[in-house]
């Protein structure tokens, strides 16, 4: 079911999953406008915004089926101003992670914090709409650094965007200053690679969470051959391949860099959600047989 009468894209929720994140935007916008005084369908502003993610099209390309820019922008900008984009993903972080049973233990659920988490950045390109930018030397491009911290699931923790210029400590400093020490009580250690190897960094890490966190740096083996999959540190290069997936993020079409991390919270918004609640839909068959070989 749709909730509505055009035909589905797939980048919809369904029912169950818009069941999800309904209590937590209804009550935002409650705040806002009342229910009876609201015209707009929110459902469906959800399901624009998810479109315009997956696919990476223009604002002003948007179909004429889903609900209008002027429309859609409008609740975008609020909700990014206001954080409620990373309010929705705590909250299905924490049913993720409850609903996971945990490795030494199948028969217990995880926590629904973890005591473990880790860092690392992404670069990629910018576009001519300009805003923050910079050039990242090592990986030589031109462009945003995305900087995440991750839990050991790969479900996102905070995500700060910056110039790709800025040190990857530096941003390290933004992004796990986004964690605070009484919202994750379990926290002991964060990963990360030697990027991070920083005093300065030790030091304000130690400041910021009153010496309960320490910095545990993940080093590629010197002998390796190949890919070699790090401990710890392999989930957040999967979570970068997830975010990957929805074509928004392909490079950072955004002028500010809070809408930036809003798209990248769009993203795992509807990841957290389809996982709670898989879709029963199958996929349509290919409409063309596929060749058989000679």
């Amino acid at each position: 079911m749709n909730g509505c009468s055009r035909k589905r894209y797939p980048s919809d929720l369904t029912d169950a999953q818009w069941s999800l994140v309904e209590p937590l935007i209804v009550a935002y916008e409650d705040r806002v406008r009342p229910s009876p005084e609201r015209v707009v369908d929110l459902r469906e502003v959800v399901n624009t915004l998810l479109y315009l993610n997956r696919t990476g099209c223009q604002w002003a390309f948007l179909p004429h089926d889903l609900l209008p820019k002027s429309t859609v922008y409008d609740y975008f900008a609020k909700w990014r101003d206001t954080g409620l984009f990373a309010t929705i993903v705590a909250a299905l972080r924490r049913q993720i992670r409850q609903s996971t049973p945990q490795v030494q233990a199948p028969e217990q659920p995880r926590e629904p914090t973890p005591s473990a988490a880790c860092v690392d950045s992404q670069t990629v390109k910018t576009t001519e709409m300009g805003g923050v930018h910079g050039y990242d030397g090592a990986k030589k491009i031109n462009g945003r650094k995305r900087h995440m911290v991750v839990d050991t699931l790969g479900l996102l923790l905070a995500v700060v965007v910056t110039a790709g210029n800025v040190d990857d400590a530096a941003g390290a400093q933004q992004v796990v200053g986004k964690l605070k020490p009484e919202a994750f009580p379990r926290l002991k250690t964060i990963f990360g690679d030697n990027k991070y190897h920083n005093y300065e960094y030790y030091d304000w890490l130690k400041i910021h969470s009153h010496g309960k966190w320490r910095m545990e740096i993940s080093s590629r083996p010197a002998d390796a051959v190949g890919f070699k999959p790090l401990r710890i540190r392999w989930v957040v290069e999967r979570t970068f391949g997830w975010i990957g997936r929805c074509r928004r993020n392909s490079k950072d079409y955004e002028k500010r860099t809070d809408s930036s991390e809003s798209m990248v919270l769009l993203s795992m918004m509807s990841l957290m959600a389809r996982r709670l609640q898989p879709s029963a839909e199958k996929v349509p068959e290919f409409k063309y047989p596929r060749p058989s070989k000679v």
